[in-house]
């Protein structure tokens, strides 16, 4: 049972990290067009970073090189990064937040962009509601058996 809930484990950490990307992606889009922020200027597009985590429950694992979960990992965001791209300039000079020259700085985000890597998130995440499914499956054919 104890490989079923690691199975489940690493399956829910990708949910996990797949959903927290969804959510940034979704905020990237809604702020397409934000010209003001809260750090000052025009909105900055975000993206995550995900790393690879070993799968361990505790510190006696950890310290254990030939442990069977050495070489399983999970999935972490470890940060949400704001992109160094310049933001797109438009001549507007009636715009509230135009600058001395009659330019308003608006987001560098690509809406096509945003959407295939929404479209990737999704499929991330799906794989791994099938990867759980699977494995909730084959814990009720196991328990099955052994009736």
């Amino acid at each position: 049972m104890a490989d079923f809930m690691t199975g489940f484990r690493i399956s829910s950490s990708g949910m996990t990290a797949q959903r927290m990307r969804m959510n940034t992606i979704s905020s990237n889009i809604a702020n397409i067009n934000t010209t003001r922020s809260a750090e000052g200027g025009a909105y900055r597009r975000k993206d995550v970073i995900f790393e690879a985590m070993p799968e361990v429950q505790n510190f006696g694992d950890i310290l254990s090189v030939n442990s069977p979960r050495a070489d399983m990992q999970r999935v972490q965001v470890t940060d949400v990064i704001s992109d160094r791209r310049a933001p797109i300039m438009k001549y507007e000079p009636e715009h509230p937040d135009a600058n001395d020259e009659g330019y308003v700085a608006y987001p560098n985000i690509n809406l096509m962009e945003e959407m295939t890597n929404m479209i990737q998130a999704t499929r991330g995440y799906e794989a791994n509601v099938t990867a759980l499914q699977n494995s909730k499956d084959m814990v009720m054919k196991s328990l099955e058996i052994g009736r």
